[in-house]
């Protein structure tokens, strides 16, 4: 896979793409980042990449010309080593949510162009080449390197052999829409507090139930839109009853005693 990404601040990503799971992709073959600077694709000498939007208002647009020309350079580049197709992203607060299933969709891609957004926005005529606008949340950043990192970082790991077996695994449990179990190390007890008895109990079948039953929990109390779409077994949902049940066991009793306490004496 090759990811280009255009950006104003090509240097705030040196440091990441060149450690850890990001540079062994790199070295092994797998993924292959390149970084334009947006200025070196501007029309002037000041190399001006922004302008104030016509009709006035508050901030700066990034101007038309210079992404066009970051864009054909790219295309060029990639058309010299064979690859004709090209998907380009570009991160906005106006796109889409960013989630794991898209991040499966872009993983088959074998080109990515990522523009990172900056001040109030693109000229409009931008969004005419661009297939993907993409957002990380409801919440405002500086710019769109941070939201290029995480969908290059969520990417790249998807790539075949770039996570280990034991890594792809726990990876397949997380992208099934339930949230991790809770997890503990040694000492097994600190501040007073222990790890459960179960975890240190040797017997794999009841820690692999306990472990289910929490991540469920977790989820139900945490994030339980997550459970509308999850993928759910038979034993998934008996375990969900019986969290059910239980918390209307609790409703029931803790309902009789504000009841006894409120009874006149």
């Amino acid at each position: 896979m090759r990811i280009d990404i255009i950006s104003l601040f090509p240097q705030v990503f040196l440091p990441y793409i060149q450690t850890s799971m990001m540079r062994k992709a790199q070295e092994r073959g797998i993924a292959h980042i390149f970084l334009h600077n947006l200025r070196d694709f501007a029309m002037d000498k000041h190399r001006t990449t922004d302008d104030y939007p016509y009709g006035g208002g508050a901030g700066m647009l990034l101007k038309p010309e210079p992404i066009y020309n970051a864009l054909e350079d790219v295309k060029r580049q990639c058309g010299e080593e064979g690859c004709v197709k090209h998907r380009i992203i570009l991160t906005s607060p106006q796109g889409m949510r960013f989630n794991q299933s898209l991040a499966e969709e872009l993983a088959k891609e074998s080109h990515l162009v990522i523009i990172c957004g900056h001040y109030e926005g693109v000229d409009d005529r931008v969004l005419d080449w661009v297939d993907d606008e993409i957002s990380l949340g409801d919440f405002i950043l500086t710019g769109g390197e941070i939201p290029a990192m995480a969908i290059v970082d969520a990417v790249v790991r998807l790539q075949p052999d770039v996570l280990s077996e034991e890594e792809a695994l726990r990876e397949e449990s997380v992208s099934s829409g339930i949230l991790e179990y809770p997890q503990f190390t040694r000492p097994a007890v600190f501040e007073g507090e222990e790890v459960p008895s179960i975890l240190r109990s040797g017997n794999h079948q009841e820690v692999a139930r306990w472990r289910r039953r929490r991540a469920l929990e977790r989820t139900l109390f945490r994030r339980p839109d997550l459970l509308i779409s999850a993928n759910l077994s038979m034993e998934d949902l008996q375990i969900l009853k019986d969290i059910m049940r239980d918390l209307q066991i609790i409703l029931e009793k803790q309902t009789e005693k504000l009841k006894e306490r409120e009874m006149p004496r």
